[in-house]
Formats: structure tokens, sequence, C-alpha cells
């Protein structure tokens, strides 16, 4: 829902009703994750994406039944069948779409949510989907760094309420989206109640140092990847606005102090480009003992051995050293500053998401990994 925000605001504002439509749960190679959504407006405007194309048209046709009718609807697309005009995903997965209208009166709390999200404020919303409970019904969890409430009912009892909860917040942390199964008293079940929970979560953290026009173009990629960017670097004649358009904030600062006083996650992103060691090795120990998911330093090969016994003259661990991506990005044989930031942003991708990163056509199997 994060980009289509802009436009559903406008129709949310101006009182309009509209039809959202949202990705609740994929099957094999579906083409967009849990979360994607598209909208369709009173008056026919469309914004967003649910498959990439293939079911957009009939996504379309139930949005504007669910506008009229204002009924939920839980839809599920299969494979396509070449041989007539059925509807369905050409890449052979399966996807569930979950329909519903949105007003001022049938969802109060919109409002607030788009607030939180515009404003990188985190909050989950829970939606019955399936089962014998009330499709549609809708809670809207605050996490704990905030005085933690939630607000409306799934309408099945405070047991299911409370549990709702729990996962919600959990999932929250981890910025997870997807369905979950529970019972009438809120256990754990695959049978009853099917509960769609879309974390609504800060875009996780990319952190560049160095200065340099390697870094304004991992910026620039960072940010296209959904990153909130960060260039650092001690020198203020080449840390500013201007040679980093791109990026969120530019720092001037001494790298390790600066990561030293940040909060690094699961989900933070590390790029050291400064192949210097008097920047390299006092930021890469402390990055490297920071729960960051990936780190890398550019730099030769020659450069990176001298810089791995610097750091083990620093005192870091051989497990701690096993943690660096180092030389930076995957092997596609980069040369300048932009085909530098694709390998980086290849390799981030591929152990994101469990790739081999080789050519598809040399692979079997499926195309997209969970």
């Amino acid at each position: 829902m994060r980009d289509i925000l802009d436009q559903i605001v406008k129709w949310w504002d101006a009182g309009e009703e509209f039809g959202l439509a949202t990705v609740v749960r994929t099957f094999s190679s579906a083409p967009r994750e849990p979360g994607a959504a598209l909208a369709v407006s009173s008056g026919g405007e469309v914004v967003g994406s649910v498959s990439g194309g293939c079911v957009e048209g009939a996504v379309y046709e139930l949005a504007s039944e669910v506008i009229s009718t204002g009924q939920p609807v839980l839809q599920r697309y299969g494979v396509s069948d070449d041989t007539a005009f059925s509807v369905g995903l050409t890449c052979g997965g399966i996807i569930d779409i979950f329909v519903e209208q949105v007003s001022k009166e049938r969802y109060p709390e919109f409002g607030e949510i788009c607030m939180a999200v515009r404003a990188d404020r985190q909050v989950a919303v829970a939606t019955v989907i399936e089962g014998p409970g009330k499709i549609g019904a809708r809670r809207v969890i605050w996490p704990a760094d905030r005085e933690p409430h939630a607000t409306g009912s799934l309408a099945a009892g405070d047991r299911l309420d409370q549990a709702v909860d729990d996962d919600a917040r959990g999932m929250l942390a981890q910025g997870l989206t997807g369905v979950r199964h529970y019972g009438s008293e809120g256990e754990r079940r695959m049978d009853e109640l099917s509960v769609f929970v879309q974390s609504f979560a800060p875009p996780p953290r990319m952190v560049v140092f160095g200065a340099i026009d390697f870094a304004a173009a991992v910026a620039r990629i960072g940010k296209f990847l959904g990153y909130r960017v960060t260039v650092c670097d001690a020198r203020p004649v080449f840390a500013t606005t201007a040679r980093f358009p791109d990026a969120d904030e530019v720092v001037i600062d001494w790298p390790h102090r600066y990561l030293s006083r940040i909060t690094t996650d699961e989900r933070t992103v590390i790029c050291v480009l400064t192949h210097d060691p008097k920047f390299d090795v006092p930021v890469l120990e402390v990055a490297l003992r920071s729960p960051a998911a990936y780190i890398g330093a550019m730099g030769s090969r020659r450069t990176h051995e001298d810089r791995l016994g610097r750091l083990r003259e620093a005192g870091m661990t051989e497990d701690e050293l096993a943690r660096l991506r180092s030389p930076v990005g995957l092997d596609l044989g980069a040369r300048t500053p932009e085909e530098t930031a694709v390998a980086i942003a290849a390799e981030l991708i591929q152990l994101r998401w469990g790739g081999s990163g080789r050519p598809l056509t040399t692979t079997a199997g499926r195309i997209h990994h969970d």
C-alpha cells in the first residue's frame, strides 16, 4: 500500500469511497508479495498492481463491485488456461487477493494508519479474510515503542483479539506480513479463522560510508530498492547534499563514531566504500559486532587482505570477519560506479531471497524463492 499511498490519501481526504485490493497469500511463482495493493476509485481510476498485469483487469472489475456492494471478497487466481479466455497467472503461481471497500464510515481508522505510514511509524492491521467470523472485521495494532494499544475488534471475542495482538506485534518487529490461523478462542489452528496481518514498518536503513562517486550511485539504487539511505563521511567538503541528492540524509562525522550512536537491526545494510584503513578499520569493528543484515566493503583483493589483517590485530574473531562481504557485490564484471552499485544491489537481493546468483537460463525449478 505504501506505493500507492499518495493517491489513495487524496481520495480519502476528499471523502471518496474506493476499493482496495491487497495480495494476502501467494503460492509457487506468484509475481507480487503479500501486501502489494491495487486501488480503484468510485470514478473508475486505478492505481497500483497486484500481479504485474496478469489479473489486474479482473481485480479492477471485482473492486468496482465491492465499491457498490460494500461486501469484502477473498478471491483466488490460479494458472490461466491458454486455450480459453480465462483469467489467471501465466507464471503458474496462485495468488489470493482480498478486496474491501474503504470509506470514512466503513474504515474510520484508515486516515490515522496512512499518517503513521507517511511518518515511518510502525502499525499493523489485522483483518479477518476467511472462516466463520465476520469477514472484513479489522483490528489496528500499535507497537510497544509508543503506548501499546489496539483499536477495533475481530468480532470473535477478547481471546482472539489478544492472540492476534501478540502475533501482530511480533510480526511488526520483524517487518513480516502474512496470514495467521486461529480458533474461536485464539488458539492456533489451521481449520477455522484466517487473519491477514499487514505490517507497516519503517523502511530498512542503508548506511553508506565514504562520500565518493561510487557512494552516489549506491545511494541512488538503495533508494530505488526502498531503503532509507544515509551517506556519512568525516570530510565536509565532500559530504554535501548537492553531491548526494538521492540520500535521505548526509552526515558529517567519523564513520565509526556515527555508527556507534545509531540503532541498527537485522534489516540494516552497511556499505563501506572509503577503502582507507583509517576510516575502514574502526567502522568495520563496530559494524561487524552489530546485528546488521549486510556489511560490505569496497576494495581490491589486496586491500581486502590488508584490511583483514588490521581487523585481526584489532581483536576481531574469525566468526565476526566471516560476516564481511568483501570485495563488495556479485561478480558482474562491474567497472563504473553505476555498474558497481548494480553488483551490490544484486548481492543484497540474492542474500534476501536465497538466489544462486547464476543466470536463470542455467537453473531449473522455481524462479521466485521463499
